[in-house]
């Protein structure tokens, strides 16, 4: 009996796809983007803490930039990554929250309630455990720290226990860090934007209308929607508000659905069938390319412009920006006394303590009043080591980090960052060992 994978065609096998099916294959592997983040990040640690220290920090001070006539605009690579690179990142999140709202759990209100409102727990208890350690003094500004999750560190946790982890608890988290994201892009466009100016706002503003028009009007070429998206970015940054909210706003404008349905795309290869070249090929050359042209265009009008960008970017978001960014942000001096710097310690309890503190807290409250229930083979317990998962907050804190502080205090918060991640993870690795059954998933966590 052969299998689906076995009946699909397949293409020509060409020498190149020898080379590169491995490294393709490796790249859907549900945990590679967290083991490529992770090596990235020993290697900045290592970089960072070697004689090749000063090089290593200088490079990223690096000037780049462009003339056009009399515009120059010109920053160092750090910021280029930060503000450029992550403004990518930020639109395929963008991408995520859509597809949550629109098809996934999000839509669902009833079966959104329980991720959202641990969320919402799993937020304001870290901040509020920082607080607790910083405020009145000057590192108080980065309250915003502890408040996010990383998604893929948090994925390739889960992926390591494999099919111990619940269908339910697996969905839980990772909707629950899609609301986290939610609102860490609010607490960076509220907290964390400085000096508004208007006119530059206004044109970002003209260039999203555009973006909606565009789109209503049945333009559907990317270079086009590119082009106008490089025009928001450039009107945010000079605007005041943090440029990535510009790729979040145009990855929420990005349209769900499919232009085309497979029924009429079944039509268009009835038509091409019906129209097939005689056996002694004496056909008109014309006519075959605009068949070629017409399934083309067909074939990808039935794959939604949010679905074909997520697959798209997907790969070079996980596999390039985000280790980037970790080479050029996790880099920090690592001493003992690092550790016990007042805004290491908070950075850290936050994430330890404050994000599984919130998100069960607030997931009982949220049972306790029948707003919400647990999933299916989810008990307490297994929630417990999903919250302190959640603890892992590596990509946005670091991120948060940069905006909230400098000098010695974002130092010290990068510690705290990597102390609360790797103890965040290990523990909840061993609590989730601890309390779900090793020989299935969906089988009911010991409560």
């Amino acid at each position: 009996m052969h299998t689906a994978s076995e009946r699909r065609p397949r293409l020509p096998e060409q020498p190149i796809d020898r080379l590169i099916g491995p490294l393709e294959r490796f790249m859907h592997v549900e945990a590679a983007a967290g083991i490529v983040l992770l090596a990235c990040t020993a290697i900045a640690l290592v970089l960072a803490n070697s004689p090749l220290s000063a090089t290593y920090l200088h490079f990223w001070e690096t000037e780049v930039g462009f003339h056009l006539g009399s515009v120059r605009v010109s920053h160092t690579l750090h910021h280029w990554i930060n503000d450029g690179l992550m403004a990518l990142f930020f639109f395929v999140v963008g991408l995520e929250v859509k597809r949550e709202l629109v098809l996934g759990e999000l839509r669902d209100p009833q079966r959104a309630a329980l991720p959202i409102v641990a969320a919402i727990g799993g937020m304001l208890a870290p901040a509020t455990i920082y607080l607790a350690f910083q405020a009145g003094t000057p590192a108080q500004r980065g309250w915003g720290i502890p408040m996010a999750t990383d998604i893929a560190f948090v994925v390739g946790c889960m992926a390591v226990l494999g099919s111990r982890i619940p269908h339910g608890l697996r969905i839980m988290i990772l909707t629950l860090a899609i609301a986290d994201d939610i609102g860490t892009i609010l607490v960076i466009a509220l907290g964390y934007s400085t000096g508004i100016h208007l006119v530059p706002l206004l044109v970002g503003a003209f260039d999203l209308v555009l973006v909606v028009m565009l789109a209503y009007v049945g333009i559907r070429s990317f270079g086009i929607y590119t082009l106008v998206g490089l025009l928001v970015w450039f009107a945010f940054q000079e605007s005041g508000v943090h440029a990535t909210i510009a790729g979040v706003i145009l990855g929420l404008l990005t349209p769900a659905r499919p232009h085309l349905t497979r029924a009429s795309f079944a039509r268009f290869l009835e038509h091409a069938a019906e129209r097939r070249p005689p056996s002694d090929g004496a056909t008109d050359a014309g006519d075959r390319s605009a068949s070629v042209r017409m399934l083309r265009q067909a074939a990808r009008e039935t794959v939604s412009p949010l679905e074909y960008l997520e697959s798209t970017l997907h790969p070079w978001v996980g596999f390039v920006i985000m280790p980037v960014f970790a080479l050029a942000n996790a880099g920090v001096t690592l001493h003992f006394a690092s550790f016990t710097e007042p805004v290491a310690v908070a950075v850290a309890a936050g994430l330890l303590i404050g994000k599984p503190l919130g998100i069960v807290l607030f997931s009982w409250i949220a049972v306790r009043v029948g707003l919400a229930h647990l999933p299916a083979g989810v008990g307490w317990t297994a929630l417990v080591g999903g919250g302190i998962l959640a603890g892992i907050g590596f990509t946005m804190a670091l991120f948060v980090a940069g905006l909230a502080l400098d000098g010695t205090a974002l130092e010290a918060a990068k510690v705290g960052i990597l102390a609360g991640s790797a103890v965040s993870a290990a523990l909840g690795l061993a609590v989730l060992v601890r309390v779900l059954p090793a020989s299935a998933g969906r089988s009911t966590a010991r409560s």
